[in-house]
């Protein structure tokens, strides 16, 4: 997981803060019924978690709030950009899928990178969920997590949004392409 004992300056915190809180405003549809007051609170409560949103933001992944856990008290972030993050795609599936690359290998995996930022994969399920609050993935595709079953043939399952359905596909673990990255998620 990434190195959370970094500072952040209190300029970036207060620049980030306004970031999330426009995101926040503008996209009411993904928590309507919650305040960014609280959510505020939070972040400023756990600005280790805050490091992790920082890194989402930068490899442009644009995170916001799509919902709160009663239970935990913690709001749930996903990758809201429109498409794919920029910043983390190009990737194979896992370490396995890379390090079994001869030729052509890519920079990362798409879970090691989510470990490296802290974050995890978003599951089908939680793929399918941030795809009623909006229509993202419409030129690009995300790796999700994949079933043991699946992975252990050697496979991956990634997922996009074409002719208004969201689809869920399979291709080789050690496969990489351009359009595709991943999303991540975070409980704060």
């Amino acid at each position: 997981m990434k190195n959370t004992n970094s500072k952040l300056d209190p300029n970036e915190v207060t620049e980030f803060l306004t970031v999330l809180a426009d995101r926040f405003q503008n996209n009411m549809q993904r928590h309507a019924d919650l305040a960014w007051d609280d959510v505020k609170n939070r972040l400023e409560a756990h600005p280790d978690k805050l490091i992790v949103l920082l890194e989402m933001e930068r490899t442009e992944g644009e995170p916001d709030v799509v919902g709160f856990d009663a239970a935990t008290g913690s709001y749930i972030f996903y990758d809201c950009s429109a498409e794919s993050p920029k910043g983390r795609r190009s990737l194979c599936y896992d370490r396995k899928a890379l390090d079994a690359r001869k030729a052509n290998k890519p920079d990362n995996s798409a879970l090691d990178m989510a470990d490296e930022i802290g974050v995890s994969i978003l599951t089908e399920e939680e793929y399918r969920y941030l795809q009623q609050l909006g229509n993202f993935d419409l030129k690009t595709s995300s790796w999700v997590s994949t079933p043991d079953a699946i992975r252990k043939l050697g496979g991956a399952i990634f997922c996009d949004r074409r002719y208004n359905q969201v689809f869920t596909y399979h291709n080789g673990a050690d496969s990489y392409y351009s359009a595709r990255g991943f999303r991540g998620a975070i409980q704060i």
